[in-house]
């Protein structure tokens, strides 16, 4: 990975902050998985969650196999942080820029695993479980259903995650 030539053009974008880690860094928890399958209403509905990414070891494995990552975060003000509604539809602006920072690291790696925020929202409705997902080249999983633990992975890269009227959206980039 040319790491100096894929951070000139990151510089370029709403990148607040990044790290390039090794994915033996990252924290897995059942945990994690737990509070998508009990808290989570997307649990069950779509190819971005689980059990369709398979189990939280199947996830870690699946990371592992690759030598590198790149952590990034973006950054979206709302008025109330506590109304999800505003919260959400700040999202779309960072699944675009991981689109954007997924091609760039394409440019010099064929095989890149993209981690994005919550679930999928591409389509009205998923083809889960009836049908093969529609676009699985736009479809990033969610960080937290590979049972990835985020704000410890931030806190060992001093990734700041912000408060009050900041929203911290957070994505996971494996390479080879």
């Amino acid at each position: 990975m040319d790491k100096q030539a894929v951070e000139a053009q990151l510089c370029q974008l709403p990148v607040s902050q990044y790290a390039w880690i090794d994915p033996r860094e990252i924290e897995f928890s059942d945990r994690v998985r737990y509070v998508c399958e009990h808290e989570c209403p997307m649990y069950g509905t779509s190819w971005a969650c689980p059990p369709a990414v398979g189990t939280v070891e199947a996830c870690r494995n699946r990371v592992l196999s690759y030598p590198g990552a790149l952590v990034f975060t973006s950054l979206a003000e709302v008025s109330d942080i506590a109304d999800m509604a505003e919260t959400l539809a700040t999202r779309g602006a960072h699944e675009a820029l991981t689109r954007q920072v997924r091609d760039i690291l394409l440019q010099f790696s064929p095989d890149v695993l993209t981690l994005s925020t919550e679930s999928c929202a591409i389509c009205p409705k998923c083809a889960y479980p009836d049908a093969p997902c529609r676009h699985p080249d736009r479809m990033f999983p969610c960080v937290e259903s590979y049972g990835i633990v985020a704000t410890a992975l931030a806190e060992r890269n001093g990734i700041e995650f912000y408060n009050g009227n900041l929203v911290t959206w957070f994505s996971v980039l494996c390479y080879r």
